[in-house]
């Protein structure tokens, strides 16, 4: 019995699955086979690296195993996008591999009759080739959408939703994670994401501003660091090399249009992200955590389930759901994925980040 996608669900592809219990793109696989996305079908995982080189080397095992698993359930594996089929449902790919290999799959999957692309933050490593994919992509009438599942983070939703009935108020968003504090943890945090934290952590926090606060390059005003707080550092990598980034960093937005937001972001600070509002004497008026009190039950159950697998995927788990869900929804029936960010978005972001990174650099010297 092969599972295919039944009357209302898009036949899934995921591009780059990753190792298990590490992969962004397993856990998607995950949730799909465990049926939490109705309108998504996962009929086929395209994994080059572990179903070749990569299969001797480290985790090639454990992905063995756990797609011999997974093929028991009907999904087809495969090592390239060309070894597919024709569809035979409205066909989505889910594409979760490296950051530069983006845009070759992206070509890969409208060549392969792709409806729709699901892509991963953040699409790709520069503004220019993002741009072009999402000129390739409109020209072959394929909607490409993101996967900024912070847009759609009860968190969000809660601290917006309280600010907007607060005059005057505003709202600064936090991200951490939770590497230690020490020149070898973070030098090899800081290779491994060398694009840099703006493009690489915060760029959610990024993707929030613009999506609902209309901050584009265009509109920005003025942007200023919290010196206090921030802190930038060149440490060397594994590898010897040097590379400079930033620890921590918390920096507010004015926009021409009147918007003021801020954004503070620690690699160091711990496993919450949180959103706050403060008034207009700049006192703190409202907190939301994620995860919040009902959401650490669930986190509690998924931690004894995948013991081993990457926490940040428990906290998230719902948000991952909504996000899929929409978008394959949306592959299915052409109407709009509510609050899910499109490819002009992520545009948008990537400036963004490219335009804040000097000028906080200059601000911290």
């Amino acid at each position: 019995m092969v599972m295919k996608a039944e009357e209302g669900q898009a036949e899934v592809i995921l591009v780059g699955c990753g190792a298990p219990n590490r992969g962004m793109g397993w856990y998607h696989a995950v949730q799909m086979v465990d049926k939490k996305c109705p309108s998504a079908s996962l009929d086929y995982v395209v994994e080059p690296w572990f179903m070749g080189p990569g299969g001797e080397g480290p985790g090639g095992d454990d992905f063995k195993k756990w797609q011999a698993e997974t093929e028991a359930t009907g999904v087809e594996f495969a090592t390239s996008l060309s070894d597919l089929p024709e569809p035979k449902a409205p066909r989505l790919a889910l594409i979760s591999g490296r950051t530069a290999d983006n845009p070759r799959l992206l070509t890969e999957s409208i060549a392969n009759g792709c409806k729709c692309i699901y892509l991963e933050k953040p699409g790709a490593p520069t503004v220019a080739e993002l741009e072009q994919m999402s000129k390739e992509a409109e020209e072959a009438g394929v909607e490409v959408l993101m996967g900024y599942n912070k847009n759609v983070c009860k968190y969000v939703r809660k601290t917006r939703e309280f600010a907007e009935t607060v005059p005057g108020s505003k709202v600064t968003f936090v991200s951490n994670n939770a590497y230690e504090n020490t020149p070898e943890s973070l030098g090899e945090c800081f290779e491994r994401n060398a694009e840099g934290m703006l493009k690489n952590m915060a760029i959610h926090e990024l993707a929030l501003l613009a999506s609902f606060y209309d901050v584009t390059v265009d509109n920005i005003e003025s942007v200023t660091a919290d010196k206090e707080f921030s802190s930038m550092q060149t440490l060397p990598g594994p590898s010897g090399k040097e590379f400079t980034d930033f620890d921590k960093i918390k920096f507010t937005i004015k926009t021409k249009t009147g918007t003021e937001v801020s954004v503070q972001a620690d690699r160091c600070g711990g496993t919450d992200s949180y959103a706050y509002v403060t008034d207009a004497e700049g006192k703190e008026i409202f907190r939301y955590y994620m995860p919040d009190e009902e959401d650490k039950e669930h986190v509690k159950m998924l931690e004894e389930k995948y013991p081993t697998a990457m926490p940040y995927f428990f906290t998230q788990d719902p948000d991952y759901i909504t996000v899929k869900e929409r978008v394959a929804k949306h592959t299915v029936d052409g109407q709009p994925a509510e609050g899910v960010a499109t490819i002009g978005i992520a545009v948008d972001t990537l400036k963004v980040a490219e335009y804040l990174t000097p000028s906080l650099q200059e601000q911290l010297k």
